[in-house]
């Protein structure tokens, strides 16, 4: 009888520490909140769940990373301030959005001919390593990438500036200078509303990266696209400070470790995708690309030169080394021009 009860009791204790274990493994998991504003097929997003995964795979699963894209958690506009206050942990903020927030670091943005998200999101990284921008200071960021520069996309060739004039072209507000400078017609409006404005006639074109000819299906509408590397849009992933230091020091390596990576394979999936795009367009609509000649395209880029010129003045306006972080910029594009070309 003293064994039964022996035994009895010695199978309920290792129960009771089994479940005890498994309990606390289960509260030492770490479950992160990152909230992303565009749906979830966009290219932000597929970058946003590929640092999920790897995070996920390389902390053995030790951290889970639970997302929310389509602004289902916090919006474009609200995105700082809800990661600083923690309403998520982590999340996606494009510079733009909050105009004169990120003084420094818009000046990535500028119309200065990258030739797509790879080189930029380089510059951009590192121009944020070594300036480590105020405006910045009261996150962690995980990760930096931005947009493909903006081409235009038309329903009539535009070749030089003489057929860009008077022409209106769908943009956002970051455009509007650029087309004005360069002698088009700029009507700045939602993405959601521009399938209409095309299909009135409101609009004639498109100026935006050119993934959206198949994304958005814009090449049945818009048959040639002009390759003049335009503005870029950048975006920032960025963590609560709290959450961060109180990650272990295992997992805050992870992330340090994964930041440069992520970045330029955000770049690398971007263009990739554009030139998809592209292909795609060509052989399902004939779309043509056109490709500025030297001079012309040295003509464009002249004329949008007064925004690089009012960003400085601004910049340094506000006691910010914006001389010192233009040069570098150029330098640093020159340098990843070379060394991503013979990749």
């Amino acid at each position: 009888m003293k064994n039964r009860i022996s035994t009895a009791m010695l199978v309920t204790m290792a129960i009771s520490a089994l479940a005890l274990f498994s309990g606390s493994a289960t509260a030492q998991k770490i479950v992160l909140t990152y909230a992303n504003f565009p749906p979830a097929s966009t290219f932000p997003c597929v970058q946003m769940e590929k640092w999920k995964t790897e995070v996920e795979l390389r902390s053995a699963g030790e951290v889970e990373v639970k997302t929310f894209p389509g602004s289902t958690l916090l919006g474009a506009k609200n995105m700082m301030d809800g990661v600083e206050s923690g309403v998520a942990d982590i999340g996606v903020v494009v510079f733009a959005y909050q105009p004169g927030r990120f003084p420094l670091l818009e000046g990535v943005d500028l119309p200065i001919g990258f030739p797509g998200s790879k080189v930029a999101n380089a510059v951009l990284f590192d121009l944020y390593e070594k300036y480590q921008p105020k405006s910045l200071s009261k996150v962690k960021v995980l990760a930096l990438f931005t947009a493909p520069p903006a081409d235009i996309m038309s329903k009539k060739p535009i070749r030089d500036l003489a057929d860009l004039k008077g022409y209106e072209l769908r943009c956002t507000g970051a455009g509007v200078k650029p087309l004005k400078l360069l002698g088009a017609v700029p009507v700045a409006m939602p993405m959601s509303e521009t399938p209409e404005a095309l299909q009135k006639g409101i609009v004639k074109g498109i100026f935006s990266s050119l993934d959206i000819l198949k994304d958005f299906n814009f090449a049945e509408s818009c048959r040639y696209a002009t390759i003049c590397h335009m503005q870029t849009t950048s975006f920032a992933v960025v963590m609560n400070m709290k959450k961060w230091n109180s990650l272990p020091q295992k997992v805050k390596k992870i992330m340090n470790d994964l930041a440069r990576e992520h970045s330029l394979w955000t770049g690398e999936y971007i263009d990739r995708h554009v030139k998809e795009s592209t292909n795609w367009a060509k052989k399902k609509y004939g779309e043509e690309i056109i490709v500025l000649d030297s001079s012309e395209y040295q003509l464009w880029h002249k004329k949008v030169e007064p925004i690089k010129d009012e960003w400085l003045a601004k910049a340094k306006a506000k006691g910010l080394p914006a001389d010192a972080f233009l040069k570098d910029l150029f330098s640093l594009k020159a340098k990843y021009e070379r060394e991503f070309s013979s990749n």
